[in-house]
């Protein structure tokens, strides 16, 4: 079974989405909703997805929620929700009380738009973050590559909670360099509580690294450091539309895997989900 670990949904009408700005992210300003997504990930073969939240905003979780509710597609949801409020462990349960709660399987908060690189660290998140493992919720990493000490650190301090990383936390694989992106991604995969997507990374790339082998360098990093039983395949639509379709956004995934066995593969592209998000 296919899984993609890793997209998103919005309507313009319901809520602009604020982060997408300038003349780079142009074909990204339009509505992109579950109707649209579905036919392209039936011709992918994905049979399920894992909705992940856009913005900082507290009513776009049950509207995903919803959605899932809605759409047999969609098996489960990483919404967000503020985790410094002294009673997040409210809320979370009160998110799983609305229609669509059984589906909420994470939290994800934009730590790369935090300008304190220890952001995760700082008491009040870290209450919030121990009540995100409590409810048996994964938390999903949204970061760049400078924020990954405190991910380690986070990590490290909260042994009960699943950390997953988003997009290999954005290598530079634009610029060619690998460190310290790769010594950082190595400490985060050495703690038994972390795993991480392969998503992302066409957007990441620059027009001539963008194939399997420009890739290569980066996920074989990750292959090593996580092993495929702690990676996932992600397309991260419609933001990925920017360099790639969506078939080819997964496609690239079955690529860089292609040296894997059967099962191996199978975790990498649905295995792995199913079980991190219990979906």
């Amino acid at each position: 079974m296919t899984v993609d670990a890793h997209h998103h949904v919005w309507d313009l009408s319901v809520r602009d989405q604020e982060w997408i700005t300038g003349p780079a992210l142009g074909a990204l300003r339009r509505d992109f909703r579950v109707p649209d997504l579905e036919p392209l990930a039936r011709a992918a073969g994905v049979e399920r997805t894992v909705l992940v939240q856009t913005v900082t905003v507290a009513e776009e979780t049950p509207e995903f929620l919803a959605l899932a509710e809605e759409h047999d597609l969609i098996a489960g949801v990483v919404g967000w929700t503020d985790l410094t409020r002294p009673d997040v462990a409210g809320e979370l349960a009160r998110l799983r009380e609305l229609p669509g709660g059984r589906y909420l399987k994470g939290i994800r908060h934009q730590v790369q738009s935090e300008p304190d690189p220890r952001w995760l660290l700082r008491p009040d998140v870290r209450r919030g973050l121990a009540a995100v493992a409590e409810a048996g919720l994964a938390y999903d990493l949204i970061v760049l590559p400078h924020q990954l000490p405190a991910c380690v650190e986070a990590a490290a301090s909260l042994p009960g909670l699943t950390f997953v990383l988003d997009h290999l936390g954005k290598p530079p694989i634009a610029s060619g360099a690998r460190e310290p992106w790769a010594s950082a991604l190595r400490s985060l995969a050495a703690l038994p509580n972390t795993v991480a997507k392969l998503s992302g990374l066409l957007t990441e790339a620059g027009p001539a690294s963008r194939t399997a082998a420009g890739l290569r360098p980066y996920t074989d990093v990750a292959l090593s450091a996580f092993g495929p039983d702690r990676l996932m395949a992600g397309s991260d639509w419609p933001v990925c539309t920017l360099a790639a379709t969506y078939e080819e956004a997964l496609a690239v995934v079955g690529e860089v895997t292609a040296g894997l066995s059967a099962s191996e593969r199978s975790a990498v592209l649905g295995t792995t989900a199913t079980r991190v998000y219990d979906l």
